[in-house]
C-alpha cells in the first residue's frame, strides 16, 4: 500500500487486527482449512479453490485494492502474544458493500477459530474494528445479520449494542439452502450534539 493508503492495524488488549499482504496467504489457507467444519456451514458457498495459497495471494491483493478504493474492508485476527510476522490468523472481521453520501454504511461479517471462542476476542475484535469505522472511515451505519440458531453471534452483536432490526426470510444462500437471517445494525454515537 502507498503512503496514502497505509495498511490498516488496529491493536487491543490481546490482538492485532491487519490486513495481510499477499505473502499471508498461507496463514489464511490454515485458519479456513482448521475450521472448515466450524464456518463452511453458516458461510456462503465458497470458490472450488477457495483453500489454496493461489486463491489466497490474489485474493489478499485484491482485498488491499478494495480498501484503497473505499469498497471493503477486510481485517484478519492475529494473537498479540506472536510476533505480527509469523502469528496465526485466528478470525477474521470484514466491512463490506460500504456506502457513501448521505447513507455512510458497510455490511459487517466475522468468524473465529473454533479453538479460541468462549474467551471475548471476538468482542474485543469487533469493538475495536467499529469504532474504526465510526472515526477513522467516518461511516455512520453498520449492518450485521446472523442466522436465528447462532445464539453466540446474536450474544456478540448484543454486547456490542446492535439492534435487532427485523427478520428476512430466504436471505441469504448458505450450504446449498436459502436462509432466514435476524437483521441488526449500530449507529455512530453522536458527536458533541451534531448529529454524528
Amino acid at each position: 500500500m502507498d503512503s496514502e493508503h497505509p495498511i490498516v492495524l488496529l491493536v487491543t488488549e490481546r490482538l492485532r487486527i491487519t490486513q495481510l499482504p499477499p505473502d499471508g496467504a498461507a496463514r489464511v489457507v490454515a485458519y479456513y482449512e482448521d475450521n472448515r467444519a466450524h464456518l463452511d456451514p453458516v458461510s456462503p458457498s465458497r470458490p472450488a479453490h477457495f483453500h489454496t495459497p493461489t486463491y489466497w495471494r490474489t485474493r489478499l491483493a485484491q482485498d488491499l485494492e478494495d480498501s484503497r478504493r473505499d469498497l471493503a474492508l477486510r481485517l484478519v485476527m492475529l494473537p498479540r502474544s506472536e510476533p505480527p510476522s509469523s502469528a496465526p490468523v485466528i478470525g477474521n472481521i470484514t466491512l463490506t458493500h460500504i456506502r457513501r453520501g448521505p447513507l455512510q454504511a458497510a455490511d459487517l461479517g466475522y468468524g473465529l477459530d473454533y479453538r479460541h471462542e468462549g474467551h471475548g476476542l471476538m468482542t474485543e475484535g469487533l469493538r475495536a474494528v467499529c469504532a474504526h469505522a465510526f472515526t477513522t472511515m467516518g461511516l455512520h451505519r453498520i449492518q450485521a445479520n446472523h442466522l436465528p440458531e447462532n445464539l453466540r453471534s446474536a450474544a456478540v452483536l448484543r454486547r456490542l449494542g446492535f439492534t435487532v432490526e427485523g427478520y428476512a426470510r430466504d436471505f441469504l444462500r448458505i450450504n446449498g439452502r436459502w436462509r432466514d437471517h435476524v437483521l441488526t445494525s449500530l449507529t455512530a454515537p453522536e458527536r458533541d450534539g451534531t448529529g454524528g
